[in-house]
């Protein structure tokens, strides 16, 4: 064969574009990209659903006590110690919304009645971790435990923090994140200083 020919015949097969020429770098790097995209962290943490949970519910406040709790008022049903700074315990049904570990922010915007004197005792509710669970019977409930030695005046009655909060509906419970059991903050000051801030949301 003429080496013209030969010539011709190998810029044919080898020219970029030619039918022999591999085309499969831009078919690989497509999928790649989008694939990226799909899991950059800002993207996943704007459409999170654990971004600023909010859940209407009702409210009470307990003593870790044995006559309002079980025979060992002071281990709560996570395994954390009982502590009237921090711990809350949620109803049942609410297991899978509010786990062990989870820590809110509660709230309510209405004004006090008779049977709910949140007003009073607000500045030692705040911020909540989830450590306790409630008897079945209750639904859709948050109780905070208050200490059993506080005491609170009410229209002239001096009473503990729990009784004077009473029974409230209408109380806005806001998840803003989680903590490890195994060493969980003890104080409402750590609490807030861990979670009452704006640039929580973007960690």
């Amino acid at each position: 064969m003429p080496v013209i020919a030969v010539v011709a015949l190998l810029s044919f097969l080898f020219l970029p574009g030619s039918a022999g020429a591999p085309a499969q770098a831009e078919t690989i790097s497509a999928p790649i990209a989008v694939a990226g995209v799909a899991e950059e962290p800002s993207k996943r943490l704007a459409t999170s659903k654990e971004v600023a949970r909010t859940y209407q519910v009702s409210m009470t406040a307990y003593n870790a006590v044995p006559g309002q709790t079980d025979a060992n008022p002071f281990v709560t049903a996570s395994g954390m110690a009982s502590n009237v700074e921090v711990v809350a315990a949620r109803s049942r049904d609410m297991a899978a919304e509010l786990p062990f570990g989870t820590v809110i922010r509660i709230e309510r915007s209405t004004k006090d009645t008779p049977s709910c004197r949140f007003a009073e005792v607000e500045h030692q509710i705040g911020y909540r971790i989830i450590a306790d669970t409630m008897h079945q019977r209750w639904v859709h409930k948050i109780d905070v435990q208050l200490d059993q030695n506080d005491t609170v005046v009410v229209d002239g009655r001096v009473v503990n923090p729990a009784l004077a909060l009473g029974v409230c509906s209408g109380i806005t419970v806001t998840v803003v994140g989680s903590v490890d059991m195994a060493n969980p903050p003890t104080t409402q000051a750590e609490l807030a200083a861990m979670f009452a801030t704006p640039t929580y949301a973007a960690r």
